[in-house]
């Protein structure tokens, strides 16, 4: 992918998207800068409160093994596109191709992880309760010749989608998802990770198809760790057989070679993947 994480320290992120440098801040980055200033103001915009000295085009297209999709300055420092998560992009699509699997992705943003599902010939639910998400996704899919994929688009709470599926008998062979630690419904309902993933893990269960894959869950700026998080998985898909993973979502300077911890993740694979 054309994506660089060029330095960090100082409670900041250095990084390359596409063709423009973005100076980003993170407060788990408790190290010291390697770079020296100099390098630091070639960025073609800051974020502090708000972007500032924005040198960059509304949008602009990126890609990684094919897929393309846009990148933009998006409000609370954000730019659509996750770079930790290619590895998992690529897992997506190896583990999913010529199954014609059904597939649930919650919490979906801007769809990438939908797109790479989609390439491998599943059958995609979209669930996001943020319009804006669900229209730049849908920019994504165009981006890339997609609009006859079979990817259905829904604006909702997540918990009470996968409830509402539950009563209707629909099935998943796979679920991924990326809850926030906090967010707000269209319906005004509130999510709090604490208190709301294990509901949902539990629906979620009711869901999964007789012979399903895998359910894959992503969490950042969370108080809980990895393992914590597998040990939850563990409770609900254990009995399932296969395997629980877990582990760091991480990027890797060119600068220093460090690693920077962005976020944690927990797997549960059936056995039937090899």
């Amino acid at each position: 992918m054309n994506y660089e994480l060029i330095d960090s320290g100082e409670g900041r992120r250095l990084e390359k998207f596409g063709d423009y440098i973005l100076d980003r801040p993170d407060p788990e980055v408790l190290w010291k800068k390697t770079l020296d200033e100099t390098e630091w103001n070639k960025a073609n915009a800051k974020f502090e409160k708000v972007w500032a000295n924005r040198d960059v085009a509304e949008k602009w297209e990126m890609s990684d093994e094919g897929i393309k999709f846009w990148a933009r300055l998006a409000p609370f420092k954000h730019t659509g596109v996750f770079p930790e998560q290619e590895s998992q992009w690529k897992e997506i699509f190896e583990t999913l191709k010529n199954k014609d699997a059904n597939v649930l992705n919650l919490f979906a943003y801007t769809g990438i992880a939908t797109l790479f599902a989609a390439k491998a010939g599943a059958k995609v639910t979209h669930v996001d309760a943020s319009r804006p998400a669900i229209t730049w996704a849908n920019e994504n899919r165009e981006l890339n010749g997609m609009q006859n994929a079979p990817i259905r688009w829904i604006i909702d709470d997540a918990l009470k989608f996968v409830l509402r599926e539950e009563k209707r008998g629909v099935k998943y062979d796979t679920i991924l998802m990326d809850p926030p630690v906090y967010g707000h419904a269209p319906n005004g309902d509130t999510w709090d990770f604490g208190k709301d993933l294990p509901k949902l893990l539990e629906s979620c269960r009711k869901i999964l198809s007789d012979k399903p894959l895998f359910v894959l869950v992503n969490a950042y700026a969370v108080s809980t760790s990895a393992t914590t998080l597998a040990n939850t998985l563990q409770g609900y898909f254990g009995d399932l057989g296969g395997k629980i993973e877990s582990g760091e979502l991480t990027l890797k300077e060119t600068s220093a070679g460090r690693l920077l911890s962005t976020g944690i993740w927990a797997k549960w694979s059936s056995d039937v993947i090899k």
